[in-house]
């Protein structure tokens, strides 16, 4: 008997092989060893489970057959799952450099070994670093090891495959080189860029063409500072193409758009090479010219007088700049790194693990969860979220530099505490898989893609508890129809409450009218203009306005059944148990160009809603009949739909979560895009109007000819039953595939009886009948939410008193939400703690006022 190799012990340790027993060692394994085709995605960056990467101390494991990619800890449980033996083991060694007599840093030694295209979000570019690369095949489970590249020993086809492999592109790239969403190149002129030393000053606002009266599609001149219009497009819009005519009569390279600078980048052209680029030095170009795009304050511009007092940048107060900020290490205060416009996500996460009902559902259940993952867990929604929570809570990520290198970096004067922090890449591909903003890299709401999250954690609940019920709360809308006076109360489900901002009731009306007219005599003199003054809001005049009276436009009178105006005040049916309070601070302009309002909000730290509460129906009020407005739907009723279904799984998921948004139950909304035929999700609302008043409006979809329920959470055949006993003939397509019958009832009933996600996990559970506890407890689970389904009782609320304390909040810093920086503030063991993006340290000024949405916690009455 040949010893088992220790992997888990020396790392890098294994069984090496002699020379001539390569080859017959792999042949039981080569109908297992791949070759990447075109569509596959090759993970060798990132494991599944984990942030382990080659840097990591045990290195990552890729699997030669699913090119899925495990560290250390997590490679036996996919080699017990799937029985795949043949991995490629990638490491990669990071050293300080070796420096010479003088100082400098020896060219860094070549190596033939390295991993084309490695997404590592390592600092590789450093002058102080160099790295080598390491690549071997390992075989299970023996852990025997065949160091790469060794073509003499090696198949044909197992050096394709790792070639391949090695060779792969980042799983994460955009597959269409083409599409305007493409990494873009580098400009060769950005490095030894000329700029003329003529004086030339930008100023914030006013900006015109210098060859036309055009104020749009402005271009600066990186070289001169010629401020000229763009082209012209085939919709009339545009510009008349003079800072093309400019480059060809000066020769002058490279453009910045104006109205994109902010402290991201902006957007920048190059005439020479007729092609969008990047260019690293454009905070340094564009500061020849007076602008501080890092800041964008306009220091240099601004007035000095004693009339206007220029106020510190909103980037620097969110930011807490020119403090010195103590980082955190430890569980619970993990970075995440920016991929490039990705902080609305790492904000909203940092806030949402911070909840312990999320900790629980997720990191609570972690050995549950990746044990029964899919075979592909990059495309689980739990496997991932439970991933991410992880990498935030555990600490194994944010660790202190040790003493030794901290008494170095001391005496050589360059003390940076380093925060490397996590990358949600995976995260991020998934949750924003199929929706048209979240997949691209331009910067988001953060409000969206907190109901968006709320969404996705509604789909995909873990057994019978689903922690996003912890926001979930009822609204009380009254309307009053103005001609009859009568009244109607309606109840829906929302999320989050949205304040608007009261900029009549502002405090400081006299500092904002001095503003407004020394901007427009700046403006008309083509000076600089001052400084924007922020409005401060007192936080009683944003929740009185949330309250009051809005006209409604469309509401129906029972009296005369036709278009007439009423008025609508909202009020909560119940409190939720913790409560996001978004402040509006984002409108548009009368152009509609989207703006931000600057304002300032003395948010509380305890708040008390109480008065808030619904009221019902009033002595003396006399209720609207319920009569529904005479909407005409298309032909393609749900009736005439029955004889042309479309397939349950193709159901447009985007239109379902927009309608869901909206307040209506998630169920109703993937009936109305199915009964609708994808029609969009206007059409879709529409369906919803008509229909909302049925008694089964609310509960799963009902496919016939599929037998049952059709929905994210349930099966399309459905589970018949208070006894959770799948259909016979959803047995029997199972069984017809070689399966006995008792694994293909477990499967179905621990799949909700939906059959591809059962196969799946039949595939996973090659010893079902050992996992017992845990079936039993999935029985029971489905079967809890057939009797709630059969006995209905309203919408999942946890009311309680309206007392809140103040726990988190996330910040804003730009000009729209498509623009600009997302920063997060937690207050976590007594302590305020700021999150930006990589960066966790300890808050010495958390600026309360300036926030966007702001997380609540009840206090227990």
């Amino acid at each position: 008997m040949q010893r088992r190799g220790a992997l888990l012990g020396v790392p890098g340790g294994g069984r090496k092989m002699a020379a001539g027993d390569v080859g017959e060692l792999l042949v039981p394994h080569m109908p297992t060893i791949r070759v990447p085709r075109s569509g596959d995605r090759v993970y060798k960056s990132e494991c599944a489970f984990s942030y382990d990467s080659p840097s990591s101390e045990g290195g990552l494991y890729v699997c030669m057959n699913t090119f899925l990619a495990f560290g250390r800890e997590h490679v036996e449980r996919h080699f017990r799952k799937t029985g795949q033996s043949v991995y490629m083991h990638l490491k990669r060694h990071v050293r300080e450099k070796v420096r010479g007599a003088s100082g400098g840093a020896l060219p860094k030694r070549r190596n033939s070994k390295i991993f084309l295209d490695l997404d590592t979000d390592d600092d590789l570019n450093s002058d102080n670093y160099e790295y080598e690369d390491e690549a071997k095949l390992v075989i299970f489970p023996d852990h025997y090891e065949i160091a790469l590249p060794n073509i003499e020993e090696l198949p044909a086809l197992v050096t394709i495959a790792c070639d391949a492999v090695l060779n792969s592109k980042s799983p994460y790239r955009k597959p269409d080189p083409d599409t305007w969403e493409r990494e873009l190149p580098v400009s060769k002129y950005a490095n030894n860029l000329t700029q003329l030393d003529n004086g030339v000053r930008i100023p914030p606002s006013g900006w015109k063409c210098a060859r036309c009266d055009l104020r749009e599609n402005l271009w600066l001149n990186l070289t001169d500072g010629s401020v000229l219009c763009g082209k012209w497009f085939f919709d009339s819009s545009g510009g008349n193409g003079h800072a093309l005519e400019h480059y060809r009569d000066m020769g002058y390279p490279l453009a910045v758009k104006l109205g994109t600078i902010t402290p991201d980048g902006a957007d920048v052209y190059s005439f020479q090479e007729e092609e969008p680029v990047l260019d690293p030095h454009l905070a340094k170009h564009l500061v020849h010219f007076g602008i501080d795009m890092l800041h964008m304050h306009g220091t240099e511009n601004g007035l000095r007088d004693n009339d206007i007092k220029p106020r510190v940048s909103e980037w620097e107060v969110i930011q807490e700049t020119g403090t010195k900020l103590k980082p955190m290490y430890g569980p619970g205060y993990t970075g995440l790194k920016n991929l490039g416009n990705s902080c609305y996500l790492s904000s909203v996460m940092q806030a949402i693990f911070s909840i312990p009902e999320f900790q629980r559902a997720y990191v609570g259940n972690l050995p549950r969860i990746f044990d029964h993952s899919p075979l592909d867990p990059t495309q689980d929604f739990n496997t991932q979220m439970t991933k991410l929570g992880h990498g935030l809570l555990s600490g194994q990520y944010s660790k202190p530099p040790v003493k030794s290198e901290l008494i170095e970096q001391v005496m050589k004067e360059e003390h940076k505490p380093q925060q490397n922090g996590i990358s949600p890449r995976m995260f991020k591909a998934f949750v924003s898989k199929s929706h048209p903003e979240f997949s691209s890299n331009r910067q988001q709401d953060a409000q969206e893609f907190f109901l968006h999250l709320v969404n996705l954690v509604e789909r995909n609940r873990i057994g019978s508890e689903n922690p996003s019920d912890v926001f979930r709360f009822l609204v009380e809308e009254r309307t009053q129809c103005c001609q009859t006076r009568k009244v109607r109360y309606t109840e829906r489900v929302d999320y989050l409450m949205q304040l608007p901002v009261a900029m009549e009731a502002a405090t400081n009306k006299d500092e904002l009218i001095a503003y407004e007219l020394t901007r427009r005599e700046a403006e008309a003199n083509r000076r600089p203009l001052p400084e924007l003054v922020r409005a401060r809001i007192p936080f009683s005049a944003c929740l009185q306005a949330f309250s009051e009276p809005e006209n409604v436009d469309d509401f129906w009178s029972s009296a005369l059944q036709a278009k007439s105006a009423g008025v609508k005040t909202s009020r909560f049916a119940s409190f939720p148990e913790y409560l996001v309070v978004q402040i509006k601070k984002f409108t548009f302009g009368l152009d509609w160009v989207p703006k931000k309002f600057d304002v300032s909000i003395d948010m509380p730290d305890l708040l008390d809603i109480s008065h808030l509460r619904a009221r019902g129906l009033q002595p003396g009020e006399e209720e609207l009949p319920d009569i529904s407005p005479p909407i005409v739907i298309p032909d393609d009723s749900k009736d005439r739909l029955m004889n042309q279904l479309i397939d349950p799984s193709d159901i447009d998921e985007s239109s379902v979560m927009q309608l869901a948004e909206m307040g209506f139950p998630l169920e109703a909304c993937r009936k109305a895009v199915y009964f609708t035929g994808n029609m969009g999700a206007e059409v879709a609302f529409n369906w919803i109007i008509v229909h909302m008043e049925e008694p089964d409006f609310a509960e799963p979809l009902t496919i016939p000819g599929y037998g049952g329920a059709a929905s994210a959470g349930a099966s399309v055949f459905g589970a018949a039953g208070l006894d959770n006993q799948p259909p016979e003939e959803v047995i029997a397509i199972i069984t017809s595939m070689g399966f006995p019958r008792n694994q293909a009832v477990q499967a179905l009933r621990a799949t909700n009886g939906n059959l591809e996600r059962a196969l799946d996990w039949i595939f996973n559970h090659p010893e079902f009948e050992e996992d017992g506890d845990f079936m039993i407890e999935m029985e029971n689970n489905a079967n809890a939410n057939i009797i709630s389904e059969a006995k209905p009782e309203g919408p999942r609320v946890k009311d309680g008193s309206g007392m809140y304390e103040l726990f988190a909040f996330i910040s804003h810093m730009g000009t729209s939400t498509m623009s600009g920086h997302y920063v997060c503030h937690i207050k976590k063991e007594g302590r305020w703690v700021i999150y930006n993006d990589h960066k966790v340290c300890a808050s010495e000024r958390p600026p309360k006022d300036l926030g966007y949405m702001y997380f609540y916690r009840r206090i227990p009455s």
